[in-house]
């Protein structure tokens, strides 16, 4: 199924990858975004303000009858609304409700609309730490949070839909996205914005553990065109399927890359005590995704800070504001 000329719904459209994802459908689509805005931002998607092709709703998931409203006449869904797994720690029973039963709701609501294509976007959490590396589509799924066991139940429903009712879904699972609009801010921020807004003002970067957890960067043009190319794979129906890099970089490697290319080499890490049910490594097997539709990530770590760190430079942040607001954050309690 070629993406062109199609009405599309994109969940969670206004979030970081879900926003960079709908700049790329736009382009030759129709796109119907649907985010509550409890993590993605308006301003993410406000350069799509008054387009005929993109119509921007304000709705949840978990509303039963607006998920039927609005998948109607839709061709292809693409479903990456969420709650993270930062509020997993805190508050299990929200991510629930939004990653597992909002994905059965999506999948009811697709299946009475007769959707053509329901593409779900998970996440490497559902693997847990490695326990062979790398890590393919057949790796054991042990995720270690709240989160990640939610995004593992909204796999299985995407996937019983097809055994079942013979829907045609498929699960795409995208590894350590960065890129242009990645959560900095307090407690919400990933760990790449973090350590270039804490360069930035001279202060050190902060490490949970020992820094020798690995995981698997991928920029986040590489992960849309991994899903774009999923969901024009009719072979990918009924599978799963990695999009990544395929390379591992340890958290302590990540910091010294950071601060070295900001000049900030000399300034040490404070280290603090692991997060509770962080993975000690992530590092994906490719070969499948390139096998089944050629895909293969583009840019390497260095290229892709390079990329991130030209692109945060020229926002016009305040930096000193931000890194006041800037949170230590391990997970064991929200702020």
């Amino acid at each position: 199924m070629k993406i062109s000329n199609k009405k599309i719904l994109v969940t969670g459209g206004a979030g970081f990858i879900g926003s960079n994802l709908v700049d790329e459908l736009a382009k030759e689509n129709r796109v119907i975004i649907l985010d509550n805005f409890s993590s993605g931002k308006k301003e993410n998607i406000a350069h799509h303000d008054g387009k005929d092709n993109v119509r921007i709703i304000n709705g949840d998931i978990r509303d039963k009858g607006l998920v039927f409203s609005v998948t109607k006449d839709i061709d292809v869904i693409y479903h990456l609304a969420v709650q993270c797994l930062r509020v997993s720690i805190d508050d299990p029973g929200i991510n629930h409700e939004v990653n597992a039963t909002g994905t059965l709701n999506l999948c009811m609501a697709a299946r009475e609309n007769a959707v053509k294509r329901f593409i779900y976007v998970s996440s490497s959490e559902v693997y847990g730490t490695a326990i062979t590396a790398p890590m393919d589509e057949a790796h054991p799924r042990e995720p270690t949070t709240v989160y990640g066991a939610s995004k593992l139940a909204g796999e299985k429903y995407a996937l019983a839909y097809h055994r079942t009712y013979g829907m045609d879904t498929m699960v795409v699972i995208p590894f350590n996205t960065y890129g242009p609009r990645e959560h900095f801010e307090g407690a919400s921020g990933e760990v790449i914005p973090k350590f270039v807004l804490r360069a930035l003002n001279d202060a050190s970067p902060v490490i949970f553990g020992d820094g020798s957890q690995t995981r698997d960067f991928t920029y986040v043009t590489d992960t849309v065109r991994g899903i774009v190319m999923a969901s024009e794979c009719d072979a990918m129906t009924g599978q799963t399927v990695n999009i990544a890099r395929g390379e591992e970089v340890s958290i302590k490697e990540l910091a010294e890359k950071i601060y070295s290319r900001l000049g900030k080499a000399a300034i040490k890490p404070v280290i603090e005590k692991e997060r509770p049910g962080d993975v000690m490594r992530h590092f994906a097997g490719t070969k499948k995704a390139e096998e089944l539709f050629g895909f293969r990530a583009e840019v390497g770590i260095d290229e892709g800070l390079d990329r991130f760190i030209e692109w945060f430079t020229s926002q016009g942040y305040d930096m000193g504001r931000l890194i006041k607001e800037d949170i230590v954050f391990n997970w064991e309690t929200r702020k």
